[in-house]
Parts: C-alpha cells; sequence; structure tokens
C-alpha cells in the first residue's frame, strides 16, 4: 500500500514589487495563518530567505502512520519545494498512490478544492482525506461536493489510520494523549525539502535550521488563533477548557540530537503555540538545550514565566523570541482579542530582553472587529515605543474553526464582548491581501 501526505503547490499571479515581477505564493501546512505573500522563488526555482514552515501535524501524522499500518508512506511538500503545478500533478498521476492525505484551511480552500479534482482526475483510483481546520466547519459538505472519502478533524495521527483501516466520512477529534505523544516516532524530517524550512525571525538565525515543536495547544483563546482552536482542540467559540501536552526532556534529547546528527541543522526554532508556559518546562528544556549546544529561539509570551526565567533561557544558547502583542490598546487586547496580556508589563519584558543580550520579535494584528483606526493608530506608536529588533504587522485574517469566524455567525460572544462585527470591520481570510489595504490608513501613525 502507497500513502502520500502531501502539501501540494500554491502558486497565484505575478506582480510588480520594486521593479521586480515576483511571483504571488502561498504557505499552507505549517503556518497557523496560511497566507500568499510576494516571494523570491518561482515555480520550480527554490530561493531560499522566504518564509517557509515545517508541515507539523503532517510530518507527525505520517511517520505515526508509518508505524502503525507498515505502509509505505512518503511525505511531498511541494510549497517547501517551490514546485510548479506542471511537476507535480506528472508526480501524481505516475506514482498512483493508494490514499493521498490533504492539509487545508479557509485561505487556500477555493484554490484546494481545484487540486483535488484535478487530483482525482489523473489518479481516480486513489482515495483522497482532507485534514486541516477546513474540516471543522465543513467536513459534510466537502463530502458531498467532492471526491474526498474522508475528513479528519484535528491533528490526524490517529484519524489517519482509522482511514487506511477502513473508515470513511467525518472523524471527529481524537487527540493522542500525552502518553502516547511521547512514545510516537520523532516526525519526519527525511524528505526533499528538509532543509529549505527558514523563518528568519527572532533575528540572528543561521540555516539550516529545524522548525520543532516542544508542546502542543495553548490554553489562551485569542480571538484569531486557529491550532488551539481547531487542531490541538476543539473549541470554536472560547467557551470550552484548552490543555497543552509537553514532550519529556528525553524525548526531545533523543529528537534533536537524532535530526542535527543527520541534517547538520545550526539553528532550532520552537514553534509551539507557547513554548514558556511555565517555568518548570522551560527550565527542563534548558537543560537539554545546554547539552545540544546549538543556538536557538522559540514562540513565547511575555508574561508566563518569572524574570530570571527568560536569563536561564539565554545562557542555555536562547538569542531571541517571538513576542505576541497583537495590539497597543489595551481595550483591544482585553475585550476583543480575549488575549490577558498587561500592555506595560509586556512592554517591560521587551526592555528586559534586550538588556540581557536576546533580540525580541513582536508581532501585531489590524483590521479586529470592533478595533477603530484610532486603536490602529495605537498600535504603530506603542510598536515604535519599544525597543524591538523586528516586527510582524499582518491584517486579521478570519479562518473557520475560531472565533472570530464565529462570531461572524452567531453576531456576539461573551467572552469577546468588545468584539463588533460592523461597517468598518472587513473580512478577509489572507492576513497579508488585508494588511497591504490597511498600509495606507496606517502611514501617519
Amino acid at each position: 500500500m502507497k500513502i502520500l501526505f502531501s502539501n501540494p503547490p500554491w502558486w497565484e499571479t505575478q506582480e510588480w514589487h520594486r521593479l521586480r515581477r515576483l511571483y504571488r505564493q502561498g504557505v499552507r501546512c505549517g503556518s497557523r495563518w496560511p497566507f500568499t505573500y510576494l516571494g523570491r522563488s518561482s515555480p520550480d526555482k527554490f530561493v531560499h530567505g522566504d518564509y517557509l514552515p515545517y508541515p507539523f501535524f503532517m510530518g507527525y501524522a505520517s511517520s505515526y502512520v508509518a508505524r502503525e499500518t507498515g505502509a509505505e508512506v512518503q511525505l511531498r511538500d511541494s510549497i517547501g519545494l517551490k514546485e510548479s503545478y506542471e511537476t507535480y500533478y506528472a508526480f501524481i498521476e505516475r506514482e498512483k498512490y493508494d490514499f493521498i492525505f490533504i492539509e487545508s484551511a479557509t485561505p487556500s480552500w477555493e484554490h484546494d478544492k481545484k487540486v483535488i479534482q484535478r487530483i482525482h482526475e489523473l489518479s481516480p483510483h486513489s482515495k483522497i482525506v482532507l485534514t486541516g481546520p477546513i474540516t471543522s466547519t465543513q467536513s459534510q459538505a466537502i463530502l458531498d461536493q467532492l471526491p474526498v472519502v474522508a475528513c479528519i478533524q484535528g491533528e490526524y495521527e490517529k484519524g489517519s489510520v482509522k482511514v487506511v483501516n477502513g473508515q470513511t466520512g467525518i472523524l471527529r477529534h481524537d487527540l493522542l494523549t500525552k502518553e502516547e505523544m511521547n512514545n510516537a516516532p520523532f516526525p519526519t524530517f527525511d524528505f526533499a525539502s528538509t532543509k529549505n524550512y527558514w523563518d528568519p525571525n527572532p533575528r540572528g538565525q543561521s540555516k539550516p535550521q529545524a522548525q520543532v515543536w516542544s508542546s502542543r495547544g495553548c490554553p489562551f483563546k485569542c480571538i484569531f488563533c486557529v491550532w488551539p482552536a481547531t487542531m490541538t482542540g476543539n473549541d470554536p467559540d472560547g467557551n470550552n477548557v484548552r490543555t497543552v501536552r509537553h514532550y519529556t526532556p528525553d524525548y526531545m534529547e533523543a529528537f534533536l540530537k537524532e535530526i542535527v546528527a543527520k541534517h547538520g541543522f545550526k539553528t532550532i526554532y520552537f514553534d509551539d503555540d507557547t513554548f514558556n508556559l511555565g517555568n518548570s518546562h522551560v527550565i527542563k528544556m534548558c537543560e537539554v538545550l545546554t547539552r545540544l549546544a546549538l543556538p536557538w529561539s522559540a514562540m513565547c509570551r511575555a508574561d508566563t514565566i518569572k524574570r530570571e526565567t527568560w536569563k536561564v533561557m539565554k545562557d542555555a544558547g536562547c538569542f531571541g523570541v517571538k513576542l505576541g502583542f497583537e495590539s497597543g490598546s489595551q481595550r483591544v487586547v482585553d475585550t476583543i482579542v480575549n488575549k490577558h496580556l498587561d500592555l506595560e508589563e509586556a512592554g517591560a519584558t521587551v526592555h528586559h530582553l534586550r538588556e540581557i543580550g536576546m533580540t525580541v520579535h513582536g508581532t501585531f494584528t489590524y483590521g479586529l472587529p470592533g478595533e477603530t483606526k484610532e486603536e490602529m493608530k495605537q498600535t504603530r506608536r506603542y510598536i515604535k515605543s519599544l525597543p524591538f529588533n523586528s516586527i510582524q504587522e499582518s491584517g486579521t485574517a478570519e479562518i473557520e474553526g475560531t472565533p472570530l469566524h464565529t462570531l461572524r455567525e452567531r453576531g456576539a460572544l461573551e467572552k469577546y464582548n468588545g468584539a463588533v462585527v460592523g461597517k468598518e470591520y472587513t473580512r478577509a481570510t489572507d492576513g497579508n491581501k488585508k494588511f497591504q489595504g490597511l498600509v495606507k490608513e496606517l502611514k501617519d501613525a
């Protein structure tokens, strides 16, 4: 039996940018908010340097299915390869897989429907299985309208095995327990695009870069956040309990040593939803990373560990962190995003991190429901007030399965009482495109 876990190509049009014609291209698997951007690569011509995430859920599912079923399993990340449609479809037609697993979310869904139809035309005997955030709301419609045999909701290791063993239809969330997670095989890293993955932030990265998880899930309930609502949990309105499962230090040490030895990674980036949830986990990971002796960085919150623990991270090789702020308006953070973050305290953390020699990348979003233009400008002023090394600004993307998407359907959500889908709110599924439309409004901030 041959099984393919596929992240198909996603190309759009060419556009002029600084006197150059660049391809607008998408990132899908591995990105919490799939989006498109103008990048250096072109179809069948990979150029290193643009943001390119490792397909985490797919990487773990492919190795898990291989172990549990004994089948021949391949992971092919066409976005990681910057593969053309022509090359991809020729591969699909030639290889004749029994099962093809595809992960999708709202931003790429209209595109992905066409890809699914084309795969079916070229390889009609292949059973196509859909995973990813899109299945949280559209599973039945997908099964009714497309040549798809099953839709798996949430992280999909166990669901994929069930499908290979004959189950069809909608497979509800069935997450790995903490014990199962720590007894699972390491995610697949032996495929063609392994060394292509790259996130330039926080500053200080060296290639090749390994993007990894030390945990799954996040207890916080930001209105737009995708994975904790759709993949590592089932919480479309922000009312359910969200759990966090950590990998053990032993698992992480063995995993990191293996991939570094095989692939010669020069830096490690922890793309957990929130790496620093509590001092205990961080300190244990720092002990592992001290022995590994490689530079590393992580996605963190500004307020979930003691001040002295940041120095422990620095001493263990951490050169930088990403911190999510979302807005420079406390009202927006509290009543719309529901982030439970004190912006004054978070700003003090930025200063502290710079003082101890770490780089800081701040992330912000604009165009939230109920956010005013003045509050967006307030965010710009907040950014200027702090010594960030780099920042990420995006438009707020509305992705199915999140509280933001539920808000549109219900009109109001109790935990997000400042969020209002009014005339000034612009619905968009591509945060990059949305932000480009807001730039003119923000330029005078």
